[in-house]
């Protein structure tokens, strides 16, 4: 499928998909090429329903897996190939609606006494301070900390929106030691070569190595911090909507999981057993 793959690509290009998505999607259509033996350009409604089937009882493929190969199919036959996609014949499956994991406030701050190094603990502190997606702070610029009005810009997050965020006192004095100590002049964390930033993968391994170290048991990763970022925020009274705008979601439908899982509300509600008698203990 090598002249319909370029076409789809420029195509995934111009309508401004990111990278690692186009990279997932150019894959989906591999493995569906490889599945049917033909171009995936050639087939029919009942072949996709067969494909996603054969993913669902034979694979047993995640949910995440099948929507990837879901949405990759649609957008080859409604941008590249001009084509009625039909939504009532090819039915998307269901995701699950999970909750992310949060951590406290004091595993936060163990986690930061337990990163030693001091660019690896900028950079993390920097993520829960200002909410940030990993890729959004490896790509963070010197320029991009405005000291004087409090508040750090991110350049074209996700969806290729920029927006601004915090910047938290004690993570600009956190910030200033780093600037001193490594005096970084483009990327604000640049990789070793410094003509890059500093990759994903780096922060990802130091954060695990930092949770192992202040061992905490939680399933939690990097992106963990940012959903400890609205969670803290929302228990300390922010309102949904200033959540919204530092986290730069489109929807406030994205943001409100967080009244999901902020303990603040829901810790001041008695369960009903709490308002019955006590009974006699009961003998073992």
């Amino acid at each position: 499928m090598g002249k319909l793959r370029d076409q789809m690509v420029m195509d995934m290009r111009l309508k401004g998909l990111s990278p690692k998505t186009i990279s997932c999607y150019v894959g989906a259509m591999k493995a569906i090429a490889a599945h049917f033996g033909k171009s995936p350009a050639e087939l029919s409604d009942d072949e996709i329903r067969e494909y996603l089937y054969y993913l669902v009882e034979a694979r047993k493929a995640s949910r995440a897996v099948i929507s990837q190969s879901y949405s990759a199919l649609k957008f080859l036959f409604e941008h590249t190939l001009q084509k009625q996609w039909n939504h009532a014949r090819i039915p998307r499956t269901k995701q699950h609606k999970r909750l992310p994991w949060v951590l406290s406030r004091e595993d936060v701050e163990a986690i930061f006494l337990a990163t030693k190094n001091l660019k690896q603990r900028a950079i993390l502190m920097t993520i829960y301070s200002a909410g940030l997606r990993v890729g959004e702070a490896t790509r963070l610029k010197v320029r991009d900390i405005d000291s004087k009005r409090m508040m750090i810009r991110v350049s074209e997050g996700k969806g290729l929106k920029d927006r601004y965020t915090l910047l938290g006192e004690r993570n600009l004095e956190l910030l200033r030691t780093y600037w001193k100590a490594y005096r970084p002049e483009d990327w604000l964390f640049p990789s070793v070569s410094g003509s890059e930033p500093v990759s994903i993968s780096c922060v990802q391994k130091a954060f695990s190595a930092s949770l192992r170290k202040a061992g905490i048991k939680k399933k939690a990763s990097v992106h963990t911090l940012r959903h400890c970022f609205a969670t803290h925020l929302l228990e300390s009274g922010t309102d949904l909507y200033y959540i919204q705008r530092l986290l730069g979601h489109k929807s406030a439908g994205t943001t409100s999981v967080y009244l999901h899982i902020a303990g603040k509300e829901i810790g001041k509600i008695k369960s009903p057993s709490d308002h019955t008698k006590d009974d006699p203990k009961p003998t073992p």
